[in-house]
């Protein structure tokens, strides 16, 4: 967690395949789960979030994958870092218009 924005940006660039000017937001966790960088690109710079827990860890969706990148919801973004459990929160059925399709 000592990387600040070039070294993060070349993690994203070297490790990810992404390019970090890109819009998307990357988060990146410690071994330990007790802190997080989150970083996004905004017109005119970077800009960092970190935030340290004094008590407890941070929750992620389970990853069955083997790829080191995992797309996330904005909610799902908002539940870890308030500190809700993803294992338990429950996503209520809504009503969805794709191409025409009703869900």
């Amino acid at each position: 967690m000592r990387k600040s924005f070039d070294g993060l940006c070349g993690l994203v660039q070297g490790q990810l395949g992404k390019n970090p000017m890109s819009g998307d937001l990357f988060i990146f966790i410690n071994k330990r789960r007790n802190r997080i960088k989150l970083l996004r690109w905004e017109t005119g710079g970077f800009v960092l979030f970190y935030k340290r827990l004094e008590k407890g860890t941070f929750e992620f969706p389970k990853n069955e994958s083997t790829s080191l990148s995992q797309t996330i919801n904005y909610s799902e973004l908002v539940m870890i870092i308030t500190g809700i459990s993803l294992k338990y929160a429950r996503k209520r059925r809504r009503f969805l218009q794709q191409n025409g399709v009703s869900n």
